[in-house]
Formats: C-alpha cells, structure tokens, sequence
C-alpha cells in the first residue's frame, strides 16, 4: 500500500452516490486533517484512482452502474490500498463479503463521523505498523518467493511481482513472522483483519485461499501454508531476512 506521506495529510478517497452523505462527511474529514477527493461512482472512483495517489478509500456498498463490492474486489486484485467499506444497517451478507474479498473494515450506515475517523487511523496504524517495526528495511525470503515489507511488494521465484492486497500482505506477514508455527483462526484475524472480524471466522479462510492462489504451485494441494485440522494454519517453510536490494 501507500504508506501516508509524514509531511503531509492522508489522502482518502469518499466513494458514495449520496452528495446529502458525501459532502458534510467529506467536510467533517477535512476539518479533521485529511485530504478528501469526492466521488459519486465506481467509474469516477476508477478515474481518480487511476490519476492522483490514494492511502485509504471509504467505499459505499449500495451504489447504481458498479457497485461497491465490485470496486472492492477489483482494488484488492490490482492494488494494496486499505479499504473501509461503508454498509446499510442489517446487511450482514454485504459485510462478510466485504471482509471475505479483502476489505480491511466497515462501518454500518447511520454511523458516528467520531468512530468513522477513529476507525480510519486504526486501519492507517495497522497497514502502516510494519514501517516501524526492527528490521523493516529486511526483506522476507521464503522458498524462492521474497517479500518487501516496506513497500509491500511480493516477488515470485522468476522476479515477476505479484499484486496483493493489503489483507493479504499482512496475512503472508503473519506466517512469515511466525514460520512452522500453528496459528488457529482468533490469532489470525487479531493479526490481520482487527477486531470485528472475529464474528466471521470464514472470512480467515477466505483469504488463505486467495493467498494460496498466488504463492502455491497446485493451490489444491497446498505445500506451502498447510491446514491443520482442529488447529489453524502453518507455513512450512523457513523464512530468512535480508537486506532489501539496493
């Protein structure tokens, strides 16, 4: 993802069909120190994607043409960009999905502008923690593959790099951490997902199997994360760190 810039304010991209929601939230946003671009749909999102650099989208759902949960899969596919989306009260269904297809957080619809900012920094200070940790300038090697934690790139055996989102990195970040060791499902999601997600477990599962997809040879028959049964997950490979390319 795009870490926020320190000399500058975080850069948000609003994404609702409703100008009676966007623009007091956008207002209430900027008072608050961030940098807002508005957009009205999916199509507008794409274009300001695409021209001006974004650390963390605020996606409504429920939108006419494309809705949210498509912009969303699309993001998390091509880009590693935090994600909050931003969900009508009593669709449960819309809020697994989102969670499953890698967004980071939803806030539900009325919602407090307070716990919107407060989740906002929560997701900001959670994509952004490996940045400070010891050995951040180290890249991960694990089985030919080699992961830079400092700008979230995923390099496979052949030097091709492999698009991930930022639910996925901190996932891969978690077993590369924690090598050979068994990590069940409640670790997993405090790890990675925050703490509402508990409520979902399978949304866990979800993203083991989008990260198999992209790391294993046969993600069918998966060598590299393995499933213990009655106990969570396990990376069976050792991991070393190195000094990242110059």
């Amino acid at each position: 993802m795009t870490v926020p810039p320190e000399t500058g304010p975080t850069r948000i991209l609003l994404v609702d069909d409703e100008a009676s929601l966007r623009e007091p939230l956008s207002a209430y946003l900027g008072r608050q120190g961030f940098h807002v671009s508005e957009a009205a749909n999916a199509a507008e999102a794409r274009t300001l994607l695409r021209d001006a650099a974004v650390d963390l989208v605020l996606l409504d759902v429920m939108m006419p043409g494309e809705d949210g949960l498509s912009l969303c899969r699309h993001l998390v596919e091509t880009r590693a960009i935090p994600i909050i989306m931003l969900t009508a009260r009593g669709e449960a269904t819309d809020r697994i999905v989102g969670l499953e297809i890698g967004a980071d957080d939803y806030v539900v619809k009325p919602f407090e502008p307070r716990e919107l900012v407060a989740r906002i920094r929560s997701v900001l200070r959670r994509s952004s923690r490996a940045a400070a940790e010891p050995g951040a300038d180290e890249d991960y090697l694990f089985d030919n593959w080699r992961l830079d934690p400092l700008k979230r790139r995923l390099i496979d055996p052949e030097g091709a790099l492999v698009a991930i989102s930022s639910v996925e990195f901190r996932l891969l970040k978690a077993f590369l951490d924690h090598p050979r060791q068994v990590l069940d499902r409640d670790r997993l999601l405090d790890m990675v997902q925050g703490r509402e997600a508990h409520l979902f477990d399978r949304a866990v599962d979800n993203q083991v199997s989008r990260l198999r997809r992209k790391i294993e040879v046969d993600s069918r028959n998966p060598q590299l994360i393995q499933t213990v049964w009655g106990g969570g997950y396990m990376l069976a490979a050792d991991v070393r760190r190195v000094p990242a390319p110059a």
